[in-house]
């Protein structure tokens, strides 16, 4: 594959990290570009497919883009195997801090957003702060999920913000899988 240059590296990365379409200006804004060398890096990423235009103006990266900034390919049955229950010792235990189990487990990934979002906080920061839906999610064979795991753990979100944000996360992503 041949490498991409950095403008349009930073913008694809730029629209993965994003969980909304972005238009033009947000683009130019958030990758330092001015707005004229933006436009003319995403009509390029268009035309070759990377990213998508919709009719409002507004920007997506596909799965071609994704692949271009070292993401792997999930095809329908991969997809089906990250979304499938696990063995009962490879599901997920929540624990409240260090030897502090809830006796509450997760064995797929849907089940996992649905804990997240209804689970006590202190586990969710627990396991958020140490890495560990991350290192889980990556077991499962989702290297995509546990780097958007992981940078919700860099911005150190703590109480509600960080459940809403790892639900929404996780809900998108098991949608996008479902869709497969």
């Amino acid at each position: 594959m041949k490498k991409m240059n950095e403008p349009k590296e930073k913008i694809l990365d730029l629209l993965w990290k994003t969980e909304a379409p972005v238009n033009l200006k947000e683009v130019a804004q958030k990758t330092g570009l001015k707005t004229r060398a933006a436009n003319m890096h995403l009509l390029r990423l268009t035309k070759s497919g990377h990213i998508l235009k919709s009719k409002d103006g507004l920007y997506t990266i596909t799965d071609v883009g994704k692949e271009a900034i070292g993401l792997p390919k999930i095809d329908q049955k991969t997809a089906r195997r990250i979304l499938s229950k696990t063995p009962p010792e490879k599901a997920f235990q929540f624990y409240s801090g260090i030897d502090q189990p809830t006796g509450i487990s997760s064995d797929n990934l849907i089940d996992l957003c649905e804990k997240v979002k209804t689970l006590n906080i202190k586990p969710v920061e627990f396991h958020t702060a140490r890495g560990d839906f991350e290192l889980w999610v990556s077991s499962l064979g989702d290297i995509e999920l546990a780097k958007k795991l992981r940078l919700i753990r860099e911005t150190g979100l703590t109480g509600d913000l960080l459940r809403e944000r790892l639900h929404k996360v996780l809900k998108s992503r098991c949608d996008e899988l479902l869709k497969k």
